[in-house]
């Protein structure tokens, strides 16, 4: 036998929705009594609805019994459990029962829980739309409609429905803007949120520039423009409008036009055999310029010089005259040429035969050949013999003639014995002696071998009697620098990379010399961190300093938010390995053994024990912090041989250290540098990186990327400890002759900010930087800076000054006027208390007032913060003493 139960619903339950009951349907077979029980009661006969029919199939009696669940009998039922029912059947063959049917009222709440909310967004980007449906029995189903047409992520793939029932736009359209409404249906009622509506705004690009327009002046100065019009694209739905000028406008100067004029006739000519005699004029007065208008009428004029009195001669006297005169003329001509061809025979059989082999020694100098030396010549250093060397090479290319001039050095220059036609070598020669450095010719990397040699120049001679401490290491050229320092102290200096340290006169002991250093190494970030700065060793650790040093570290925090969003903290590493936390900014303690001084694009760190720093920083709530990024796109050196061609580009901290490390590596892989990188503010919001490349000429160029974008993950960028991050869009050329590339790249956070390069490049052009364009300044820091400064020629602030200043602050005075007010004068005023405890105040102040202008080292805003103290008497020692 077989037994079953029916209604509306099955394995959820029933639902009754006022005012209809529900209907409950039991079937058995074969069966001789059919009975209901609802929440252990047995339902009264006389409302169980018998039917009985034969199956068909089998010849049995199919026995079907139905009762009626109203609303009431639902909400008339007390207790935790669920209203329910179950059929009992028997027979012959013995009794069964049905699984329960559970009852429930159904309902939907009239509000949402989340509704849409509207937004503009750029064109491309990533959206979200919300929905909660309200509240319901059974649990509502959620549909989306775009304009009131149901959404279907099956037919438009740009959808996506989650199972929180919201709406993503994975890239949105122009064709994306509409109304959108979410539906939340069931079996009681149907329910529509508020609309939300969205505009997809395109922001304008320039179009390019048309040609120059002809000057609008005919004559004289006047003016040439062209324009550009916000069409590539145009703004569309509220984007933003292209920034800068539509038109440009040049002067120009047009010479003035200047129309021809006729100079007087000439003298009539002798009257000739027609009886007519003419006479000329030249369109010379003046002659017509800059397009002016030519003379009108004729050049010659001709008239009868006889008056109709001319008698003319007879035919045949002029015709034997004629031939005569012929006869003669060509008897002349001939003897000419023949005296012309004989003389030149006779130069051609007579001339001097030159021997071949005395023609080469005349042009060309054997390569030991040593000239004679000149009288006049003076050597480069009177005071001793200079050091010449000379890269030895062979020659190529046609025999050229080797004449010494006056300033050639009268050495012999080495060569190989390859042939003649090999090329002309590089001669490098530079001399060097104890007083004076000079280079015929720099190398590549002066910038640093400069540093080197001053700081070889500034240390000098340590004599016998002095304690000296010279430290072996280990450094990677361009990121460390070193020098010997003594009581004088110095300035060392990391060409291009921001970093310093400067060590204030009296930090080392009387008598003792140090060889210090700095060398920049790599931070690993621990959690929500992130490294904000180079990590610099300066050293030697453990040496004993009388007063403080300033580090000076560059750092990618974005600081100039109005309520604070970082917090930063300085860490070292001990002699085990480990990181530490040397401070907080803003949880400063007496205890704290630095002090740090925070700019927007650099921090000065105030310490008295040397070894490894770093400033790393995590977000503040509730506001997530950003970091600033610089993008560097790369291309290769042209010119490109290859059908392949690739782009490279790079997401970087905006530190100078971190650019010239990418220049470095880029120089090394024979990259070239397109356009001037780019700023980019990155959120911590746990959104990746996206770029993506667009509107490649598709008919000479095709793109090897299947993906739409690549991403570079959210914690690579955000830890700053990884080495240059870059992604490569790697292109096909149709074919060699293509060399023009058109193209826009976009690189943005989801759901944060971007930038865009518009790439118009010659791939055949060459550019003769190694990395940078040609238009492109260095990079922030890469001026050529010495390594190192020693002594006075490193601080700005004379020391008799700086001795003035710290005796009219030190002492504590009644009205406020000492080393406080110059701390606050200054923007040092965070933690006064670190300041209160050295033995001189205002020395500290004045040590880090010379390492926050470094560059710009006047004594105008020192001076400014004395006389606004009132410290008269001190202004008149700068004025007369310094150079303010």
């Amino acid at each position: 036998t077989g037994l079953s139960i029916e209604g509306l619903l099955t394995q959820s339950g029933l639902s009754v929705s006022m005012p209809k009951p529900v209907q409950l349907r039991c079937r058995a077979s074969p069966a001789t009594q059919i009975y209901f029980k609802c929440n252990g009661e047995w339902v009264n006969q006389n409302d169980h609805v018998t039917r009985e029919s034969l199956d068909q199939m089998t010849g049995l009696v199919v026995r079907e019994v139905e009762v009626s669940v109203s609303r009431t009998q639902v909400e008339e039922l007390f207790g935790l459990e669920d209203y329910w029912c179950q059929c009992v059947a028997w027979s012959s063959a013995g009794t069964t029962k049905s699984t329960r049917a559970y009852v429930r009222i159904a309902y939907l709440r009239k509000n949402f829980e989340q509704e849409p909310l509207g937004r503009e967004v750029r064109l491309e980007q990533e959206v979200l739309l919300q929905c909660r449906p309200p509240e319901g029995m059974p649990a509502a189903e959620v549909d989306w409609l775009k304009n009131e047409d149901v959404i279907d992520p099956s037919q438009d793939s740009n959808f996506l429905i989650t199972i929180d029932h919201d709406l993503i736009i994975k890239q949105a359209r122009l064709l994306d803007t509409a109304n959108y409404t979410c539906v939340a249906r069931n079996v009681v009622a149907r329910r529509r949120s508020s609309t939300a509506t969205l505009i997809v705004y395109v922001s304008g690009g320039w179009s390019s520039w048309t040609e120059w327009s002809e000057c609008n002046a005919r004559c004289g100065r006047g003016w040439q423009r062209r324009t550009r019009s916000c069409t590539n694209p145009a703004p569309l739905n509220g984007g933003a409008f292209c920034e800068g000028p539509p038109v440009q406008r040049v002067t120009c100067t047009t010479l003035c036009p200047v129309d021809g004029g006729w100079t007087e006739w000439a003298k009539w000519s002798a009257c000739g055999t027609e009886c007519t005699h003419w006479r000329s004029r030249e369109c010379q007065a003046p002659q017509p310029l800059n397009g002016g208008k030519h003379c009108s009428g004729s050049m010659m004029e001709s008239k009868n010089c006889t008056e109709g009195l001319c008698a003319r001669p007879t035919m045949g006297v002029a015709v034997y005259t004629g031939l005569v005169v012929a006869l003669l003329l060509s008897v002349i001509l001939l003897l000419c040429v023949g005296v012309l061809a004989y003389r030149r025979r006779c130069r051609h059989l007579h001339g001097d035969i030159t021997d071949s082999s005395s023609a080469l020694t005349a042009a060309f100098h054997p390569g030991n050949y040593k000239p004679p030396r000149q009288d006049h010549s003076h050597p480069l250093h009177s005071s001793a013999p200079p050091d010449l060397t000379a890269t030895a090479g062979t020659f190529r290319g046609p025999l050229f003639s080797l004449q010494q001039s006056v300033n050639d050095s009268p050495h012999k220059i080495p060569m190989t014995t390859s042939p003649l036609l090999d090329p002309l070598p590089t001669l490098k020669i530079k001399v060097y002696n104890a007083s004076t450095l000079s280079s015929m010719e720099l190398p590549a990397d002066m910038c640093s071998s400069d540093g080197e040699i001053l700081s070889l120049k500034s240390v000098g001679t340590v004599g016998s009697k002095r304690d000296y401490h010279s430290p072996s290491l280990s450094r990677e050229p361009g990121l460390s620098t070193s020098a010997t320092l003594g009581n004088l102290g110095g300035r060392l200096t990391i060409p291009n990379t921001g970093v310093s340290l400067l060590v204030p006169p009296g930090t080392i002991p009387q008598g003792k010399f140090y060889e210090m250093y700095l060398i920049i190494s790599k931070l690993p970030s621990e959690g929500s961190q992130t490294v904000l700065s180079p990590v610099v060793s300066c050293g030697p650790s453990g040496m004993l300093l009388n007063r403080p040093v300033v580090l000076t570290l560059p750092h990618c925090a974005q600081l100039d938010t109005p309520t604070p969003d970082w917090t930063l903290t300085l860490k070292t590493q001990t002699h085990q390995g480990a990181w530490e936390e040397v401070l907080t900014v803003g949880e400063e303690s007496l205890s704290s053994p630095c002090y740090l001084q925070l700019e927007e694009e650099c921090c000065h760190v105030l310490m008295e024990q040397l070894g490894t720093y770093g400033l790393v920083g995590q977000s503040c709530p509730p506001q997530p912090a950003c970091k600033r990024l610089q993008l560097a796109l790369f291309a290769p050196r042209a010119p490109c041989l290859s059908l392949d061609y690739s782009l490279r580009i790079y997401c970087i901290q905006d530190t100078p250290h971190a650019l010239k490390e990418v220049l470095d590596l880029e120089r090394s892989l024979g990259g070239v540098l397109l356009e001037d990188p780019k700023p980019l503010f990155f959120k911590d919001s746990y959104h990746n990186l996206r770029l993506s490349i667009h509107d490649i000429p598709h008919t000479h160029w095709r793109s090897k990327l299947l993906a739409k974008y690549q991403e570079i993950p959210f914690y690579h960028i955000w830890s700053g400890s990884q080495r240059p991050l870059y992604c490569t869009f790697s292109l096909e050329r149709s074919s060699l002759a293509v060399s023009q590339l058109a193209c826009k790249i976009c690189v943005r956070q989801v759901e944060g900010e971007g930038q865009i390069f518009q790439l118009h490049t010659d791939i055949q052009e060459v550019i003769t930087d190694g990395t940078l364009p040609p238009h492109s300044p260095l990079p922030s820091g890469g001026s050529c800076l010495p390594s190192s400064q020693v002594g006075p020629y490193a601080f700005r602030l004379p020391s008799a000054i700086r001795q003035k200043i710290c005796n009219s602050l030190d002492a504590p005075s009644a009205r406020g006027c000492d080393w406080r007010l110059l701390a606050r004068s200054l923007g040092f005023d965070r933690y006064l208390n670190y300041f209160a405890t050295k033995p001189s105040p205002t020395g500290v102040l004045l040590d880090l007032w010379e390492a926050c202008h470094q560059g710009d080292a006047d004594l105008v805003s020192l001076a400014t913060a004395l006389e606004e103290m009132g410290k008269s008497e001190v202004l008149v020692v700068m004025t007369t003493d310094g150079d303010c």
